[in-house]
């Protein structure tokens, strides 16, 4: 098909005046339904198992019965969890706050104290670059595999430079590729030497419970993991309900090693007095334990994986007889990472911005915004209803196949 042709199919989808948004990973009206429940739920006299009264202040570290539901996520026994807000996401900031302005133990010097580095598995999470860059700190860009992080080239760089401070990562269902890291992977991150004594691994296991798959995959315990390697202090596991009950009115939640959770528990003493115990309460009375975590989970998955499908067979229909790019099939997770050819990514954006399609901008996976080859796009299907995704889809589509064409013809 002739460039003409190409642009006369993209003007005629931009003329329909789409306004659709595909530009972060939110779940559905559907989704939030399905823990409208949990809202009329009768929390009784308002106390904790332990009898606590959760409309008052105190047990700043959370419930019991919370901390119990990210047990099997974690890998952990209750004591080495705490239960925060609304959104892993603080927790990870806090984290990084804690390190830069007071060093990760009492014994070890802050981070701002020299410049300081950290490793990112790309492509990535946008929101955890912009943390590493809110406090300067360096971001080194390290490859992806299917199986997790380039190994070898993780163990150079932490074994020879002790201002690399740490990594953050999506291990689970990565954000954008899907992919979970491999049991070697894991045992490697674990055990490998790093010159810097306060190196941490920030292991956000956002999409532990979002299987699209019946056989689903899974993720080694890290936290065991370091334990037998001799560093036990190595790693922080974060997660959080956010897409399981409620955007933005969920729970998080991190585990650690117990000098970690002591040192985190020092700090937070001087933020809060506590989090929102009744949030707490109704989410440990909802789910009762981590089956009826899973077996909700299966109603999530019933509703977006048509979703995923929808993407996977438009891109085999429209991309992959032209050989315009390649993308991954998931079996879990929010997103699909679409690699276009090289140079194209940045226009493809434009080209479905401008036919009022928003999508994650270009770059956004990788550190600073910059995607240096310029060809990977997040596709985050599971918000729009099925008729708008498919119309997204006709974008996104046309928008490859002319981008493509006009680097070709340049």
């Amino acid at each position: 098909m002739s460039i003409s042709e190409l642009r006369l199919i993209y003007e005629s989808l931009k003329s329909k005046g789409l306004k659709l948004d595909m530009s972060r990973g939110k779940p559905c009206a559907e989704q939030l339904d399905l823990s409208c429940d949990m809202l009329n739920i009768d929390l009784g006299d308002y106390k904790s198992e332990s009898g606590f009264d959760c409309r008052n202040y105190g047990l700043t570290f959370g419930l019991d019965e919370a901390k119990r539901l990210f047990e099997p996520i974690f890998g952990v026994a209750s004591e080495n969890i705490i239960v925060g807000g609304n959104a892993s996401l603080q927790l990870i900031y806090d984290a990084v706050a804690r390190a830069y302005t007071f060093g990760v133990s009492e014994k070890s010097d802050p981070w701002s104290t020299k410049p300081a580095k950290f490793l990112c598995p790309v492509p990535g999470y946008d929101r955890h670059f912009s943390i590493l860059e809110t406090f300067g700190i360096e971001m080194i860009s390290v490859p992806l595999s299917k199986n997790g992080p380039d190994m070898e080239m993780t163990e150079r760089l932490v074994a020879n430079d002790d201002n690399i401070k740490g990594m953050i990562c999506v291990p689970m269902y990565s954000n954008p590729d899907g992919i979970t890291y491999s049991d070697e992977a894991v045992k490697r991150l674990a055990k490998m030497k790093t010159k810097a004594e306060d190196f941490r691994i920030f292991w956000d296991n956002a999409y532990g419970v979002h299987h699209l798959h019946d056989e689903p995959d899974k993720l080694l315990n890290i936290i065991s993991e370091c334990e037998k390697a001799g560093n036990p202090d190595r790693v922080y596991v974060f997660t959080s309900t956010s897409k399981i009950t409620f955007a933005g009115g969920g729970i998080c939640a991190v585990g650690s090693s117990s000098s970690n959770i002591d040192y985190i528990k020092k700090n937070i003493s001087m933020q809060t007095i506590c989090f929102d115990k009744i949030n707490q309460l109704r989410h440990a009375k909802y789910f009762k334990n981590h089956d009826s975590i899973t077996e909700h989970m299966k109603k999530h998955r019933a509703i977006i994986e048509p979703k995923f499908n929808i993407v996977f067979d438009m891109l085999e229909q429209e991309l992959a007889p032209l050989n315009l790019g390649e993308w991954n099939k998931p079996r879990g997770g929010y997103f699909i990472s679409f690699n276009g050819l090289k140079g194209t990514a940045k226009r493809t954006v434009e080209l479905c911005k401008q036919a009022g399609v928003i999508i994650t901008a270009a770059g956004a996976t990788f550190p600073y915004g910059v995607d240096p080859e310029d060809k990977n796009i997040r596709i985050a299907p599971t918000y729009p209803p099925v008729s708008e995704l498919i119309s997204a889809m006709e974008v996104f589509c046309a928008s490859v196949k002319l981008a493509s064409a006009e680097l070709k013809q340049n």
